[in-house]
């Protein structure tokens, strides 16, 4: 299961970045807390992508039930020298994608349940961590982790609690520390400081730090085989728009992933472009506006040009500017989570994609003659339709005019957002 979730591809090569920016797995750390019925003797682990290891850091919570706890947690401080400012909403959506990897790669085995909104500091506790405002004086030399979600995986066939046992994993005491890394306990700056501390408020959830815990599983067509070899398409292989059949489902799977996360939209390019809903009562697409959204698009994230050709764009949108601290997270982590839920059925269904994290004052809501404030868009993946031959050369795109509201859009660095 890890090895099709977590596991930095093989060979010389292998990176961490088969989907970069958001999706991108390297900031997430994956801690394992096994129960008896795993592969691993029972106790607490921390999982090496780069070496497909788990090393083991404390004993298992007394009868504790059979099956594993995967507690995931960002470290910031890569992101952040690479994206500054913009990092922590790209470090949410990162979890997001391992926690979907994650859900994905367990679910035709065993039961899987997801919690995206439990308490940072019982999440903590559980793995054995210290909260991050206390991480430098508890384990000085070591980079302070912050914990965004969990995954339960139960065996087939017994029990799976609705209340997965946080609690007795929390009663241990704390598991033992990574060995310490030179400069890690330098005082951090400004911009790496206020991250972490926005990602330890915004996970802060007193009033049920259990979280909501909501059953996974993955689309039919989604095979082992679509999890090993899903990756982030280079741009020039995404400017031929996919037929409606495959776009209208992964519409579907992105919409039906998880209960009261954010709206979805997709903007399809072509010789009709335009922006698509749902059909509503049934599959299919309905027609939400007419016109090329794509150039404005491309404005909004980051200035990243080769968007205004991609064939189509997926749309994650939502998240008021007065949201809350938990509808933030939620609907950064929701998004994440059914991108890459989103992805995979791409992969699956012989499509090219890449996700889009980085948005500046990307307010889908006001272009459309809303109420300006209450619609912005949190997550994107890019979509192509698969290449032609050889002998069938793919036919360009035409050049999209750009739309009444792309000059309304705010001024952005042409950046290098996406590169792996």
């Amino acid at each position: 299961m890890l090895r099709l979730s977590l596991a930095a591809p093989l060979g010389p090569g292998g990176r961490l970045r088969p989907v970069p920016s958001a999706g991108a797995l390297h900031p997430v750390r994956a801690h394992l807390l096994l129960g008896p019925g795993c592969s691993l003797p029972p106790g607490r682990y921390t999982y090496d992508p780069r070496t497909h290891r788990a090393h083991r850091r404390g004993p298992a919570a007394d009868r504790v039930p059979p099956g594993a706890l995967v507690v995931l947690t960002v470290a910031a401080s890569r992101t952040v020298a690479h994206y500054g400012h913009r990092a922590w909403p790209l470090l949410l959506l990162d979890a997001g994608h391992a926690a979907a990897s994650l859900a994905l790669a367990g679910a035709t085995t065993a039961g899987v349940l997801v919690s995206l909104d439990a308490d940072g500091s019982l999440l903590s506790a559980a793995a054995g961590l210290p909260e991050a405002p206390d991480w430098q004086r508890t384990w000085p030399g070591t980079e302070p982790e912050l914990p965004l979600a969990a995954v339960r995986l139960t065996p087939r066939g017994g029990p799976c609690e609705t209340e997965p046992p946080l609690g007795a994993w929390a009663a241990l005491p704390r598991a033992s520390a990574p060995t310490p890394q030179p400069g890690a306990d330098t005082t951090p700056p400004r911009e790496l400081a206020a991250a972490r501390h926005l990602l330890h408020h915004i996970a802060e959830a007193p009033g049920r730090p259990g979280g909501t815990w909501h059953p996974a599983s993955r689309p039919g067509e989604v095979t082992d085989e679509a999890l090993e070899t899903r990756r982030s398409a280079p741009p020039d292989d995404l400017k031929r728009p996919p037929a409606s059949e495959p776009l209208a489902q992964i519409l579907a799977t992105a919409r039906s992933v998880r209960p009261g996360g954010p709206s979805w939209t997709v903007a399809v390019g072509g010789a009709e472009p335009a922006l698509y809903a749902a059909a509503p009562g049934g599959p299919g697409l309905d027609v939400r506006a007419v016109g090329d959204a794509r150039p404005t698009l491309a404005h909004w994230a980051a200035g990243q040009q080769w968007i205004a050709t991609s064939g189509a764009v997926l749309l994650a949108h939502g998240c008021p500017a007065n949201a809350s601290r938990a509808t933030v997270r939620g609907s950064h982590l929701v998004a994440g989570y059914a991108a890459g839920t989103a992805q995979a059925h791409a992969a699956a269904l012989g499509l090219r994609s890449r996700p889009i994290g980085s948005w500046q004052q990307a307010d889908l809501g006001a272009a459309l003659g809303d109420t300006p404030g209450r619609d912005w868009i949190v997550h994107g993946l890019a979509l192509g339709a698969p290449p032609t031959t050889p002998a069938t050369p793919a036919t360009s795109a035409p050049t999209p005019a750009t739309p009444p509201t792309a000059s309304a859009a705010p001024a952005a660095p042409s950046g290098e957002e996406e590169r792996p």
